[in-house]
């Protein structure tokens, strides 16, 4: 039995998310099914991060477990020629038989676009998050400040979330504008259940002046999510990367940084 990893990008608009769900169109379904028929026998996957309905990824990360033997150039184009235009494989690697595509990642890295302007975009449409109010990047970024480090992140949690545990460890928090688009880069060790579109969500109500940088400490403090901004919508965001250890030797993954000073604040 050989262990695959597999380097995955798609458009989840068309999707009801990564995990399959009966009768419903999910990226899983497709690459489990794509997967089986060059395999000829039916194949299960494992997934880096999950990803809700309509969420994109960049680099997505999975594996399955074969006994069937095939060059990794006709695994990568064999699974291609049977997946739909909205998703497709980068890459396609051994890996031992320890990988493990959720428990051996160090972090996970996302990326929230939003289009600040009057308009919607046609070229961007279900890519990027529109709103219209302008916004402030550097009352967006104090507030991310916040919640920097490893904290109880309660507020950010989606009711249905199934996490054991609201803990989490922000590494790495980012506001930048580009022309007429504001991103926000959040890298951490894992997240919960709507946890970065939440994030998102609170940093567009301080952005538009509806909130000021220091409510961010206010909700982490009071750990109730009945307070907080509404969830962004699922349009702007990506999951950039899976990083694993550099002994795994996988393409596309990032090394991964100290935290930095602040990133090491204590959990209040």
């Amino acid at each position: 039995m050989q262990r695959i990893a597999l380097g995955v990008e798609y458009d989840g608009s068309g999707f009801a998310g990564w995990q399959s769900q009966p009768g419903l169109r999910t990226v899983e379904g497709e690459l489990e099914r794509a997967a089986a028929q060059v395999a000829d026998s039916p194949v299960a996957l494992a997934c880096g991060g999950r990803t809700d309905a309509g969420v994109h990824a960049e680099g997505q990360v999975a594996h399955l477990d074969t006994g069937s033997s095939r060059a990794l150039r006709a695994w990568l184009l064999g699974i291609n020629s049977h997946l739909p235009p909205d998703v497709s494989l980068r890459w396609v690697r051994p890996v031992p038989e320890w990988f493990h595509a959720r428990f051996s990642a160090l972090s996970r890295a996302y990326r929230y676009r939003i289009l600040n302007r009057d308009t919607r975009c046609a070229l961007r449409a279900r890519r990027v998050t529109l709103v219209r109010r302008p916004l402030d990047t550097l009352a967006m970024q104090a507030a991310a400040d916040h919640l920097l480090g490893e904290q109880d992140f309660s507020a950010f949690r989606a009711s249905e979330c199934q996490s054991r545990s609201p803990v989490r460890r922000v590494d790495s928090l980012r506001v930048e504008r580009f022309e007429d688009e504001v991103r926000i880069d959040v890298v951490a060790n894992a997240f919960l259940h709507h946890m970065v579109r939440n994030i998102a969500g609170l940093l567009i109500e301080v952005g538009s002046g509806l909130a000021q940088p220091e409510f961010a400490a206010e909700l982490l403090a009071g750990r109730d999510r009945r307070r907080a901004p509404p969830t962004a919508p699922p349009d702007g965001l990506y999951l950039r990367a899976v990083h694993y250890p550099a002994a795994f030797d996988l393409p596309d993954t990032v090394p991964v940084e100290p935290p930095s000073r602040s990133a090491m604040i204590p959990a209040h």
